[in-house]
């Protein structure tokens, strides 16, 4: 359990820099990280690390299947955390 929580820290912190690195390459219109990389990394566990980084850097805020797919990344992590474990 205990390397569990150090993987969910460090994939959280992870997307969260992934959300603020591709806010500015947008913004200087530069080459992107992708779409499909940014989902992937709320899914395999950086869930709050994508929805604190749209928050914090205002980023792909507008697209509603980052939002609802993040949400629901965070309830089944949330569910297998505090009553699967």
């Amino acid at each position: 359990m205990k390397y569990l929580i150090y993987y969910l820290i460090g994939i959280n912190v992870l997307s969260f820099i992934m959300y603020g690195i591709d806010k500015r390459l947008a913004i200087k219109k530069k080459w992107r990280i992708s779409e499909h990389t940014l989902i992937v990394l709320g899914l395999v566990g950086g869930c709050l690390g994508s929805l604190l980084g749209m928050n914090l850097f205002h980023h792909k805020t507008k697209k509603i299947v980052f939002w609802v797919g993040n949400i629901l990344f965070l309830i089944g992590w949330s569910y297998y955390l505090f009553v699967v474990k």
